[in-house]
């Protein structure tokens, strides 16, 4: 069901493009994946796992024969000269000096042939064999790596775009019911029952409250470019999000996470391919010691003429073949073997180092995450308890107004920290929100969990 809604949601974006202002309304799942279709990134990291497949391919090859062809057709304007000694049996008494000049060849020659080379024995051929395929391993967790990083990015702009609706539709309640008050107060005032200073304490409130609108109104603009950037979805399209923030995340699914001990993390299975990578080329330069050998075959078939019109002729064409083996044997480099087989064992501690690092790092990176988390939680739970209380200080100190047993300053008062609770409730339940994503990275099981 997953794969048919995003092929739904690819085949629509086409048709969207003629119309700037339609609509593409989305769950998280679904902006998840599109997102692992259509982020650029991921794009790239699954080209280069096509591209490791391909060397793979190009390294075997190597061990195949290896069968060419040449032609060849030269002219010689000047035969070249060959120098023979002036005596018997080829001395010419009637030529002075010691030697004799005299042109050997033809004017046009030819050759066609075949030639074969297939290795019989190369150490660092099936060492280089192994590397490819390693390589192409590494590829295949570089990629999941990639999933991973997008689907962190996404799930956080996504609650970004959320929480920034939800601030919108507060500030415009919260405009409505300053209105509301305003209105009110300036009958008040006109009627000679309210103060001036009262009528412009809420304008005060008023403007402040617009202003916020106005901010929260640029904040969800530029979260939906930043959700748009991370999914892979052209800008042109306007997004609708089809979930709240209190469907996304219940108490339960929370409660279980805080419980996970995780899995392991795909930045440890790169770490450890990387050392497999590294033992690979040294056993590569290992290998350069010893003898490389190949078996070689060719036939060929030389023609001559005088002129063009006879180096064709079939009686001017002879063949030849050849079989044989060769061998290659190092002797003696400089000792340049022996300085990169020091490097890969330094190298090889070196990622030794780096994967107890990163073992230590990510115990302290899910410890910190759980911590987090529950503080955000504890944080989230009081800034509840607050807005709950601001808005029934709010209510009463509006009923007193109203009865006439209350000042304007209390309304106008209890109205700035209702305001205040809302932006510290949002603002903690973005960050609980963000606390989650983070555990559940640190636990090895974001991508898992779509």
């Amino acid at each position: 069901m997953k794969k048919y809604l995003l092929i739904l949601l690819c085949l629509s974006l086409p048709v969207l493009h003629g119309n700037a202002q339609e609509i593409v309304r989305l769950t998280l799942e679904e902006a998840l994946s599109y997102s692992l279709e259509n982020n650029v990134n991921v794009k790239n990291a699954k080209l280069e796992t096509l591209i490791s497949k391909a060397t793979v391919k190009e390294t075997t090859a190597t061990g195949l024969p290896q069968i060419n062809g040449n032609f060849d057709l030269n002219y010689n304007p000047a035969i070249p000269i060959v120098f023979l000694p002036n005596e018997p049996p080829f001395g010419d008494p009637n030529v002075p000096g010691d030697v004799i000049p005299a042109r050997f060849g033809v004017s046009y020659q030819s050759n066609l042939g075949v030639n074969m080379t297939q290795m019989i024995f190369d150490g660092s051929f099936f060492v280089g064999l192994r590397a490819a395929k390693t390589y192409k391993q590494l590829t295949d967790l570089d990629l999941v790596k990639t999933k991973v990083d997008v689907i962190e990015s996404v799930k956080k702009a996504y609650f970004g775009v959320l929480v920034n609706e939800e601030r919108i539709r507060l500030s415009r309640a919260n405009l409505a019911r300053i209105d509301t008050l305003l209105s009110e107060t300036r009958a008040l005032n006109e009627a000679g029952f309210a103060e001036k200073i009262d009528v412009s304490r809420i304008q005060v409130q008023r403007n402040n409250t617009a202003t916020q609108l106005e901010r929260s109104l640029t904040a969800l603009e530029i979260s939906e470019q930043i959700l748009k950037l991370q999914m892979g979805l052209p800008m042109e399209y306007d997004l609708e999000l089809g979930e709240s923030l209190s469907q996304l995340n219940p108490i339960e699914e929370i409660n279980a996470l805080l419980q996970e001990e995780g899995m392991e993390r795909v930045e440890v299975s790169q770490l450890q391919t990387n050392l497999e990578l590294v033992q690979l080329d040294l056993k590569n330069n290992q290998s350069q010691y010893m003898p490389k050998i190949d078996f070689i075959a060719n036939a060929q078939r030389a023609g001559a003429g005088n002129t063009f019109n006879t180096v064709f002729d079939k009686q001017n064409w002879f063949g030849s073949s050849l079989l044989g083996v060769s061998m290659k044997v190092p002797i003696f480099d400089g000792l340049s073997k022996s300085a990169r087989i020091q490097k890969n064992r330094l190298q090889m501690m070196q990622l030794e180092n780096q994967k107890f690092f990163l073992q230590e790092s990510i115990k302290n990176e899910v410890y910190t995450a759980k911590t987090n988390l529950k503080n955000d939680l504890n944080i989230l739970e009081i800034q509840r308890e607050n807005l709950e209380l601001a808005r029934e200080v709010y209510d009463i100190s509006k009923i007193k107004y109203n009865e006439g047993v209350g000042s304007n300053l209390e309304v106008v008062e209890a109205d700035a920290a209702l305001i205040e609770a809302e932006i510290n409730y949002l603002t903690a339940l973005y960050d609980g929100l963000v606390a989650k994503v983070d555990l559940e990275k640190a636990l090895g099981i974001l991508s898992t969990n779509q």
